[in-house]
């Protein structure tokens, strides 16, 4: 499934370049934010934080939008700037949770972790560590989140949350994999100056991801007998690998050699 995955998501992310390229560029206005966040902060500390909320709420509901972008094309539709419009909308809800849970997170890794080590007792460094895998796992869970919202609308944004840390724990190996993909590709955005493969790229990553998962999900649920050991990977995929086809990069690079 793994290989199959690293496949999908590179030949998704090619076919659907020059969308996910104006994606990234979109991203830049966040990326502006952020960086005015940190001039701040020799400013006015108070107005540095209040301004850190206002640039991650905004990367929340842009990453949330582009996800409603890239699921599309995942899904084989080329969806135009309305569809993208409508994503603001549509996950609004979930973007909030998003923050929510973002702030949670920068906060505890920032300001709660470091404070309990500076006691350099026993107690504290326990505490530390839990929380520096309470903030593990949950980076973890917002891998699957904004897809898992998309493709299961009906559900609330936090029990698509709860949902995303199921997958988490049901899925770890994976997990870990995903989680030194995505910093790959974060590394590849920044010798990219974020153009490629970007947030667009990263984001495209997730959707597939969570959609070859549902295919396992929607396997255990109708063949409740099987052990989750044992999931046909093979025919599960046989359909998204006729759709992707025999392709390879020596194709892309060397098309006249097919």
């Amino acid at each position: 499934m793994i290989g199959f995955f690293i496949k999908k998501a590179f030949f998704d992310g090619w076919d659907n370049l020059i969308s996910l390229v104006v994606l990234n560029l979109g991203y830049l206005v966040v990326l502006g934010a952020l960086y005015g966040v940190v001039e701040l902060f020799s400013v006015s500390v108070g107005l540095a934080l209040f301004a850190a909320i206002v640039a991650m709420a905004l990367n929340s509901l842009y990453v949330a939008a582009v996800n409603y972008q890239t699921q599309s094309l995942v899904n084989g539709r080329r969806e135009g700037f309305a569809h993208f419009k409508e994503g603001f909308a549509a996950m609004f809800s979930h973007a909030m949770v998003h923050l929510l849970v973002s702030v949670v997170l920068v906060t505890v890794s920032i300001f709660v972790i470091p404070f309990y080590l500076s006691y350099g007792n026993l107690f504290t460094l326990v505490l530390a560590i839990v929380l520096f895998w309470v903030v593990i796992i949950g980076v973890f869970a917002m891998f699957y989140y904004y897809p898992i919202s998309i493709q299961m609308p009906q559900d609330g944004p936090f029990k698509s949350l709860k949902k995303s840390l199921i997958i988490v724990a049901d899925n770890i190996g994976f997990t870990i994999f995903f989680a030194l993909y995505q910093i790959f590709l974060s590394i590849l955005s920044v010798f990219f100056a974020t153009i490629m493969p970007g947030v667009a790229g990263l984001q495209n990553a997730k959707c597939v991801a969570v959609s070859l998962l549902m295919l396992k999900y929607d396997y255990l649920e109708n063949n409740p007998d099987s052990q989750r050991k044992n999931i046909p990977w093979d025919e599960l995929l046989f359909d998204e690998r006729e759709k992707v086809g025999h392709r390879s990069l020596r194709s892309l690079i060397f098309p006249w050699k097919d």
